[in-house]
């Protein structure tokens, strides 16, 4: 007999409560009851008990009035990242090609069809967006992602798009499906892909998939900067060599260490 009943509930109501005080807190950086109330559409009791029940945790701490995430998320944020083998490489190679380019450089996996940067490495002169390490992202609206995708197999590749929601970013984003199909195909020809405004007006980006002894995407890199800067032969000839020799790098010590 099968362990759940169809009329049970998929979630847990209080557990989605919690997450979502957790999620205000950091989109905030830190929040009263009363704001936190606000933001959820909750009662203050409520809100109340669950932050009681988090700083008892240690997950949550407070400033007087306001509550703070608590350090102890760091503690799990490492251990999530940890479990990907391919962190120290990517790491060591994304600030080779930092050093190199003097441009922001990320490093994506995919996880529930969405992009997760587990690394970012930057830059003084970088133009700082709301990417940090562990931003999720739109796989269609990222160099990173395109690059990911293209390089999937099937019926992984099939199975990412059926479930991609084309949400235009800009307006230079791909909404059409067909059209977004044709430029993967050309990504995957090319190697790498570009993001040229499709996520942020004013930004563009070069990414290339980090691929294992098999072929198999292991992660994917990117470096970005503002159009000013990403321009002419060095966005469409530079750096995508760069990238794409850092990629391929990471690739061959992954495989190997």
């Amino acid at each position: 007999m099968s362990e759940h009943t169809s009329d049970e509930p998929r979630t847990v109501g209080a557990t989605e409560t919690s997450f979502a005080v957790i999620e205000r807190l950091r989109d905030r950086s830190g929040a009263t009851v009363t704001e936190l109330a606000a933001d959820l559409g909750a009662s203050k009791s409520t809100v109340h008990n669950h932050l009681r029940t988090l700083v008892e945790l240690g997950y949550v701490v407070t400033e007087g009035s306001v509550y703070h995430l608590g350090l102890q998320f760091l503690d799990l944020g490492n251990a999530a990242r940890d479990r990907l083998d391919l962190y120290d490489v990517t790491k060591q190679g994304v600030d080779e090609l930092v050093s190199t380019t003097d441009e922001h450089g990320y490093v994506m996996v995919e996880e529930g069809g969405r992009g997760v940067y587990i690394y970012q490495s930057t830059t003084e002169r970088g133009v700082q967006t709301d990417s940090h390490i562990g931003t999720t992202v739109d796989l269609h609206a990222t160099a990173v992602g395109k690059a990911y995708l293209a390089h999937l197999e099937e019926p992984r590749r099939s199975e990412l798009l059926e479930n991609i929601e084309l949400r235009e970013r800009t307006p230079s984003t791909y909404t059409d499906r067909n059209a977004f199909e044709a430029e993967l195909d050309a990504v995957r020809k090319q190697g790498f892909a570009f993001n040229d405004e499709e996520r942020f007006v004013g930004m563009r980006a070069v990414g290339a998939p980090v691929l294992g002894p098999d072929d198999e995407v292991l992660a994917s890199i990117s470096v970005s900067g503002p159009t000013t800067r990403l321009e002419g032969e060095r966005y469409r000839s530079e750096l995508p060599e760069l990238v794409t020799q850092t990629a391929r790098l990471i690739g061959i010590r992954a495989s190997y260490s």
